[in-house]
């Protein structure tokens, strides 16, 4: 029996499609917060944004994930599906038969694994997108050296980032990272993506499952709409704010300070970081320098943004993919 399906690849795309629209805004509220400087919190940055970019900046760089992450999703629930048919192939010869935690917590680590090389590009070139005209990528675009005048330095920098993006668009800043940072520029922040994803979604298809589970009446061979939202919305949450247990090794030893937040910060740190005047050689320089200048504060900035982007951003997406398997499967 064939254990490949392409529904599943179906459904996660219009899941995808669904989840981005809902959760771009605040999205990119998240990445200001987490790679950006002078805000105080939540609310100072939404509506700093606001007043200089109007309601448009909160859409910065929609176009790319719109078009990619719905790949990306789909690529996610179809390959996460699939290995659970696999595996139950594989243990008990019959791809049909459900899996027990263990195999769909090993489904969803394969799934956090497998994401990253898909999904680090398309998160690098939509944090560069996002991060455009923000007064703060002045520290990393040093367009006038380290010599001189500050203020010219300052001056400088302020007219060439308000003035003129630095991309025009996605192709343009795939171009640009190809051209001057080559293939690995665009998987820089890959690690920590490793470290964000492989916990982060075993911490959301678990979750998912069980509260489906949970909120399912006996006997009911599908679960209700509004089953799937709750569910899928309270996977999303727990996946960006529980901890879990992971080592970082220094030189002189390791550091256990692994959530989905913390590497999400360094993440999109590294991914906002420009080739002009690099800040970080790599995630423990990364994860140093921001302790040092910012203390552990810094690792769980954008914290709550996550917890309340998540709910909504996984409840359409698990809602979309649901509904789409059932139409798929109805035909």
């Amino acid at each position: 029996m064939n254990c490949f399906h392409l529904d599943d690849f179906l459904a996660g795309w219009i899941g995808g499609a669904s989840s981005v629209i809902v959760g771009h805004p605040l999205d990119t509220v998240k990445t200001r917060l987490q790679a950006g400087k002078g805000y105080k919190n939540t609310l100072h940055c939404v509506l700093q944004i606001y007043r200089k970019e109007t309601i448009a900046g909160f859409f910065k760089g929609l176009s790319f994930p719109l078009a990619s992450i719905t790949v990306y999703n789909s690529v996610v629930f179809g390959f996460f599906n699939n290995t659970q048919r696999v595996i139950s192939k594989f243990r008990h010869g019959d791809e049909r038969q459900s899996c027990g935690m263990l195999d769909m917590t090993l489904a969803s680590m394969l799934t956090g694994l497998m994401s990253v090389g898909l999904g680090a590009p398309v998160d690098l070139v939509k944090i560069r997108l996002q991060m455009q005209t923000l007064p703060c990528l002045a520290e990393n675009l040093d367009l006038a050296g380290t010599t001189g005048n500050v203020n010219s330095n300052i001056a400088v920098r302020s007219m060439t980032l308000q003035g003129q993006p630095t991309y025009r668009g996605p192709i343009h800043c795939i171009s640009s990272i190809l051209r001057t940072e080559g293939i690995r520029g665009l998987y820089r922040g890959a690690g920590a993506m490793v470290l964000r994803d492989v916990p982060g979604y075993t911490l959301y298809f678990i979750p998912y499952a069980l509260f489906r589970r949970w909120l399912s009446p006996e006997g009911r061979s599908s679960p209700h709409p509004c089953t799937v939202w709750v569910s899928g919305g309270l996977a999303g949450s727990i996946s960006w704010v529980t901890a879990t247990p992971a080592d970082v090794f220094l030189s002189t030893g390791s550091i256990s300070w692994v959530t989905a937040t913390p590497a999400d910060v360094v993440k999109s740190r590294l991914q906002a970081d420009a080739l002009h005047a690099r800040k970080y050689r790599g995630i423990v320089h990364c994860v140093v320098q921001s302790y040092k200048t910012e203390g552990i504060h810094v690792f769980f900035r954008g914290a709550s943004v996550n917890a309340v982007r998540g709910f909504p951003m996984s409840a359409t997406m698990f809602l979309g993919y649901e509904l789409s398997l059932q139409f798929f499967r109805g035909l």
